[in-house]
């Protein structure tokens, strides 16, 4: 096949880099290598049991065929209720749809909401997909520099010069993947009195160690919420996520579904309404633990030399600034890699803005958090000789 053949959204779309350094990682640990992961964002915890439970008896059940596109309706009352205890809002079940995972809610969204070269604003750094889903629906990503030292809070000022007359919408992540940020409300306020719509990702909600989350839908009807079950469920392989939406993008967004992804997966569906009824225990444990762990590698990356002037705060992730190592990030991340057998995601994964940081997750025991910075110091010492 000529690569003329292949159509320009393929060739031209972004690899995921982090996939990169896993494959890798994956590859040296078939020869024998012990690779200490911390460069996936997935949880080390196994999915809570009730959430198995409810999944197994829903396939005793039967319920393995299609359910209505938009999700089991009482899936979609218990994300209500959900929204309604966390947050104070009130979202019909007529205004959710269940998706099989986060990233077919973010093409539904794009796909209803932009025209060929219309803008959607969003942070840089940023997650890595954000762009190409953007893309992906003939849309035009327009950054906005967000910096280490106010730890990484966009400022409405800043997203409102970004506006075009084609902007259609702002992207905002908080808990944010890459920098662990979580965006104040007045900054949550100021972002829903833009005028764009505002897309939410709000995955890593529930995963909040200082402070509080809020939901953009406390600030205007006029959003986009994605969340899901991967992060604070650990329930990364279930493939279970939602969107929230205005009421006239719903019929439209419900087709789209139709069309493309029929329907979440039946018995997937009853997991998530244990996830969100029934384990609430789990997700305090787990929730208790990441906080540990985030103190631990925050003590430890300072130990090393890395400087950290503003903690993160929500997610689980460190973004750490490694330009005194150098400044390709993605050729620090398969050094430290090959030497250290320390798995780290490069900073430019997450756009310009993010070279020559690296994240590092700590969703990882604190056993293999204390052999991570152990190995890293190793690695920084042999760097001098």
């Amino acid at each position: 096949m000529a690569l003329g053949d292949i159509s320009q959204r393929a060739r031209e779309i972004t690899p995921f880099l982090v996939m990169d350094i896993l494959e890798r990682a994956q590859e040296l640990e078939r020869r024998g290598a012990h690779v200490i992961h911390l460069e996936v964002g997935q949880p080390d915890a196994d999915t809570p049991q009730v959430v198995k439970e409810a999944a197994y008896a829903a396939m005793q059940r039967g319920e393995t065929q299609y359910t209505h596109s938009m999700g089991l309706i009482e899936l979609r009352q218990a994300i209500r209720d959900h929204y309604r205890a966390a947050y104070g809002v009130e979202v019909p079940p007529d205004r959710i749809i269940v998706t099989s995972g986060t990233s077919p809610a973010m093409l539904l969204i794009f796909a209803a909401l932009l025209d060929p070269g219309q803008e959607v604003v969003l942070t840089d750094p940023h997650y890595s997909c954000y762009p190409n889903f953007v893309r992906l629906a003939d849309g035009v990503p327009r950054y906005v520099p967000i910096h280490e030292a106010n730890g990484f809070q966009v400022e409405p000022d800043a997203l409102a010069r970004a506006l075009t007359p084609r902007t259609q919408a702002v992207l905002i992540n908080s808990p944010a993947n890459p920098t662990g940020t979580v965006l104040s409300p007045d900054r949550l306020a100021a972002i829903a009195e833009l005028g764009p719509y505002v897309v939410s990702d709000e995955i890593y909600h529930g995963l909040v160690y200082e402070g509080q989350e809020h939901s953009i839908l406390e600030y205007t009807d006029r959003a986009f919420v994605i969340n899901g079950f991967s992060k604070l469920y650990a329930m990364t392989g279930w493939r279970l996520g939602y969107l929230i939406a205005p009421a006239q993008f719903i019929r439209p967004l419900q087709k789209l579904m139709q069309n493309f992804f029929i329907s979440a997966n039946a018995f997937v569906q009853r997991a998530g309404i244990a996830a969100l009824t029934q384990a609430g225990p789990d997700v305090a444990r787990m929730q208790a633990s990441y906080d540990q762990r985030r103190r631990f590698l925050l003590g430890g990356l300072k130990k090393l030399g890395f400087h950290i002037p503003v903690e993160p705060t929500g997610a689980f992730y460190v973004f750490v600034n490694a330009r005194h190592l150098g400044t390709d990030s993605y050729k620090l991340a398969f050094e430290i890699l090959e030497r250290a057998h320390v798995g780290v995601t490069p900073g430019i994964d997450f756009g310009a803005g993010g070279e020559g940081f690296l994240r590092l997750s700590y969703a990882n025991s604190l056993d293999n958090l204390a052999e991570g910075l152990r190995r890293l110091g190793k690695y920084l010492e042999e760097r001098k000789t």
